[in-house]
């Protein structure tokens, strides 16, 4: 059983008033701080769940497709968004003892799409099997008072097995322009550079 969603809790909406800047829209802004709530209230956290959730005022009804534009489609910059937030907590962290980062990464794991940004069907040495999933790198900073992120990026994958095998499979015995053979060579030079960059990681 889920409950209803009714407004937004209020103190996220105080916290939330520092990012205010970062959209474009009121309601647009509205829609995401709704999003949000539901991310944190909702068991399901998609935003077609949250939206079923929700009790609009009767006098201004949202459709689902608004709600989703406003929060993946708007155009509103996710680098501002960060900048914004490190500019609201970094008060938190000044004379308040020591301050620590720490980096992380995790697999976020989608086994019926391939299609979701930064997913792959690859090797998953977490469980020992093949599986569907991003890996998702994190940062936070924690003093002895606090903890809040700093960063969040979903690490591309990668395709370097995949490239090999194309550059292998067309490959020919000569080329007969010369902008043949310089995209060639930017396509070689630049599946050499990915090798190296892997194994000095390594």
């Amino acid at each position: 059983m889920y409950w209803p969603l009714v407004g937004i809790v209020p103190t996220l909406q105080r916290f939330l008033a520092a990012y205010r800047e970062v959209f474009f829209r009121d309601n647009g802004f509205e829609h995401v701080s709704r999003y949000i709530n539901g991310l944190l209230l909702s068991a399901n956290k998609t935003l077609q769940g949250i939206y079923a959730q929700i009790v609009w005022p009767t006098d201004q009804p949202v459709s689902r497709r608004a709600m989703h534009e406003a929060v993946f489609e708007a155009g509103w910059s996710r680098d501002d968004l960060m900048r914004c937030h490190r500019q609201t907590i970094a008060p938190n962290y000044r004379g308040r003892g020591r301050a620590v980062i720490s980096v992380d990464w995790t697999f976020s794991y989608h086994p019926y799409s391939e299609q979701i940004y930064g997913a792959k069907d690859a090797h998953d040495y977490v469980n020992r099997c093949q599986s569907c999933y991003q890996t998702v790198v994190t940062a936070a900073v924690a003093n002895p008072h606090r903890v809040d992120g700093l960063a969040v990026e979903v690490q591309q994958p990668n395709y370097q097995k995949e490239e090999l095998v194309y550059l292998t499979m067309t490959r020919r015995e000569s080329y007969d322009q010369m902008e043949q053979v310089n995209e060639r060579l930017e396509r070689v030079t630049a599946l050499s550079s990915t090798s190296t960059g892997l194994s000095q990681a390594h």
